[in-house]
């Protein structure tokens, strides 16, 4: 059982559990037993006030104990049940303080601290009292046991930590068996009024006088409890709390005490009017006080830590308590933020805090906390919050549309719902890119396709990959083209589609024949397998195709056309040609690509080779006749050779001679007509008149045209060429420019005949 026993100055005892509350009364003071009938009493030279039991008392058995006053008396009972007793010390003034520990006795008088060994019946040491100009009665002695060895001892601002050791025999001779070694000696701020260990820490009471800056007298303060370190020299303090009693400021430092219940983190603090119990702070002590200072982030982090060792708090509680500090405060983000970690799996806290986030105006705070995985609120929750968005903010709901499932609100009515935004704003590009979003997730791929070509998206690629929708962009292509990315991002985007990719780059040539020449190899063969009527009209348009490549591919297929305009492209003319004949069989095309190339070894093999095939000869006899001269093709026709409509091919020969003859007549005539209409303008215009007048020069001397003496007679005279001479400074012979006739004929030709 752990009691507090309190005597008080009228000599009454009374007896306290724990709690504070009164268990026993007692009027008589003497040593009794409290659980038995047994008694015992004995007069005492003065009174005492200090009483240690053996450490062995328990209710029934109490063998010895001793009392302090000027004597240090020791009372133990015999084997007949009777008390004796023994005078361990006297003659040093009053006992103040007596520790009982195991077989030691520790005790304080006015001159210093005992160490009594019980077991040997010796003196161990005698600890003196540091600072004499102290009265002892006035600041007492403060001692504990910390364990069966260790004694602490405090004093005045001194504390001292003695330990009891062996002392090795060889050394003993006459000493006692036990010395005392003190490990630490260190001085306080503040008097020492009581000491009790806490694990290796000290827990004191200290007396504090401060001076006052309004009066010159000394005043007392309130007592501290402190719990502080102990190293060897010094010490570190780790808590301090000052105490609050009832009429502090009358008490000296004698007038507290500290008592500690051993095994039990309690103490009492004793003072004239106030027993105050101090005890180690629980976790729900110290979430109170972290709530009592608002310290709310770190009063959720220790419960959430203790959990189990909490008794008095919930995490919810504090958690929501938090979040509605952080609403009082204004902190909406990190109100929302907390919702996600105190609200948890609660839906219906959740849905609470959503409405009254709604209630402040805030739903956009909480929106992106929401629960969104296989825990959910209802759709109308999240429709909500969508339909919220949309009324004010386009781009914070296109995010909420990219980060939400689909499944956690009605797609079509989010649908219908940007339609009708849509219908106000239809060229809006968020709301049109978020509606293709919301078809994507409705499987409506032709729907969001339409839009993301519309809009240029880059996401157009990644839907059309994803849900094969190859088909439904070929009537789409050309607006693949619009889309501002680079034709080589283009291609790696269409390479699993060689046919979709032929149309991308064949559109592309149509549209810039440079843009996408490093392409031009790979469109040969794409070219001969989707799209052979296009190929020859992009190799006769191609400046970047390899030749070599083309005519490699078009031999492969048997090209006949496409290999012969290549060949003819490389300068191998007589082989394309042999090509036309023998493989086309056709006349027209053999004539036609000799006219183009207007070579007379074409025309020669064309006809060497065309001259033992009738028609061939019937198709030349109707076309040369313009390029080469008819007589050489038929005077090699063989004799008895039957040619088909020989007659009217030599008819329209000799037309076409006519023609001819006509046709260099006509120009003739208009020629020699142009020739004399333009003689004669010529000649109306050097006839026209020349201004001549002081800014014109002699082109031979250099001066002016004009004398400055215009009364004076001057002759000038001026050539058709507009150059201008001083009469007398042209030769003899003045009829042609010399300037315009020296440079017909040579240099310095006209300054030799100015000399002359």
């Amino acid at each position: 059982c752990t009691f507090l026993a309190l005597g008080t100055h009228f000599g009454k005892v009374f007896l306290l559990d724990i709690q504070g509350n009164v268990t026993q009364k007692f009027e008589i003071v003497q040593v009794f037993g409290l659980y038995t009938r047994e008694g015992f009493h004995e007069n005492f030279d003065c009174p005492v006030k200090v009483v240690a039991l053996h450490p062995q008392f328990t209710r029934s058995n109490y063998k010895q104990f001793v009392t302090g006053g000027n004597k240090l008396l020791l009372y133990e009972r015999n084997w007949l049940n009777r008390w004796k007793t023994s005078v361990l010390h006297e003659g040093e003034g009053t006992i103040t303080n007596i520790q009982w520990r195991a077989n030691l006795i520790a005790w304080a008088n006015n001159v210093g601290v005992k160490i009594y060994d019980i077991s040997t019946k010796q003196r161990i040491t005698n600890v003196l009292r540091d600072n004499v100009s102290l009265r002892p009665d006035m600041y007492p002695c403060s001692l504990c046991w910390k364990d069966n060895t260790t004694l602490i001892v405090g004093w005045g601002t001194s504390i001292k930590i003695c330990v009891v050791k062996e002392r090795n025999p060889t050394e003993m001779r006459d000493l006692p068996s036990r010395y005392v070694e003190i490990m630490s000696a260190f001085e306080t701020e503040f008097f020492i009024s009581g000491l009790a260990p806490l694990a290796d820490q000290l827990v004191t009471l200290f007396f504090v006088k401060e001076n006052s800056d309004q009066m010159d007298e000394e005043f007392r303060a309130r007592p501290r409890l402190d719990i502080i370190q102990p190293l060897p020299e010094s010490c570190e303090e780790i808590s301090s709390d000052a105490l609050t009693v009832r009429y502090f400021q009358d008490n000296e430092c004698r007038d507290y005490r500290l008592e500690h219940a051993e095994g039990e983190s309690l103490f009492y603090i004793i003072s004239p009017k106030d027993i105050v119990v101090a005890k180690e702070r629980d976790q729900d002590d110290h979430i109170d006080w972290l709530l009592e200072k608002k310290k709310y982030e770190e009063a959720l982090m220790a419960a959430e830590i203790s959990f189990k060792n909490i008794k008095r708090h919930d995490v919810q509680k504090i958690g929501m308590a938090y979040i509605n500090h952080l609403v009082e405060k204004g902190d909406y983000d990190s109100a929302a933020r907390k919702c996600q970690k105190v609200l948890g799996k609660n839906m219906e806290l959740w849905e609470n805090e959503v409405y009254r986030f709604k209630t402040i105006g805030q739903l956009k705070a909480i929106s992106q906390y929401l629960p969104r995985g296989d825990l959910r609120l209802r759709p109308a929750i999240y429709e909500m919050i969508l339909h919220e968005f949309l009324k004010t903010d386009y781009e914070g709901f296109a995010t909420l549309i990219r980060e939400w499932p689909g499944e956690l609100y009605n797609n079509m009515a989010i649908v219908q719902a940007v339609n009708d935004h849509l219908k106000r704003d239809p060229t809006n590009s968020t709301l049109l890119t978020t509606l293709a979003e919301l078809y994507t997730y409705d499987q409506r791929y032709d729907r969001a396709l339409e839009i993301y070509l519309r809009l240029r998206h880059k996401d157009v690629y990644q839907l059309i990959h994803k849900h094969n929708l190859f088909s439904s962009i070929e009537d789409k292509i050309v607006l693949l083209m619009d889309f501002d990315k680079e034709v080589k991002i283009m291609v790696e985007e269409l390479a699993d589609r060689p046919e979709l990719l032929h149309v991308y780059l064949h559109k592309l040539f149509k549209r810039d024949h440079h843009k996408g020449q490093k392409y031009h190899e790979r469109q040969i063969g794409l070219y001969a397998e989707y799209d052979r009527p296009n190929l020859l009209p992009f190799l006769r348009d191609s400046t970047h195709c390899p030749l070599e490549k083309a005519l490699e591919i078009c031999q492969q297929r048997n090209f006949v056309e496409e290999t012969v305009f290549l060949l003819s492209r490389m300068g191998n003319c007589r082989r394309a040609l042999q090509m036309i004949m023998e493989e086309l069989e056709d006349v027209d095309k053999a004539i036609e690509f000799a006219k183009e190339q207007d070579d007379a070894e074409l025309w020669e093999d064309l006809i060497s080779y065309s001259i033992d095939k009738p028609p061939f000869i019937t198709g030349l006899l109707n076309n040369i006749g313009t390029h080469v001269d008819p007589i050489l093709l038929i005077h090699r026709i063989k004799e008895g050779m039957e040619i088909p409509n020989l007659r009217d091919s030599l008819v329209k020969i000799l037309q076409d001679y006519n023609l001819q003859i006509l046709l260099r007549e006509g120009c003739k005539k208009i020629l020699v007509a142009d020739s004399l209409s333009l003689l004669q303008k010529m000649h109306r215009t050097q006839m026209r008149g020349v201004r001549v007048d002081e800014e014109n020069i002699c082109e031979s001397c250099h001066a002016t045209i004009l004398p400055s003496d215009m009364a004076k007679p001057f002759s000038v005279v001026v050539f058709h060429c507009r150059h201008m001479f001083h009469k007398e400074c042209l030769p003899s012979s003045g009829t042609f420019c010399n300037i315009c006739s020296a440079k017909r004929r040579g240099p310095g030709s006209g300054i030799l005949e100015m000399k002359k």
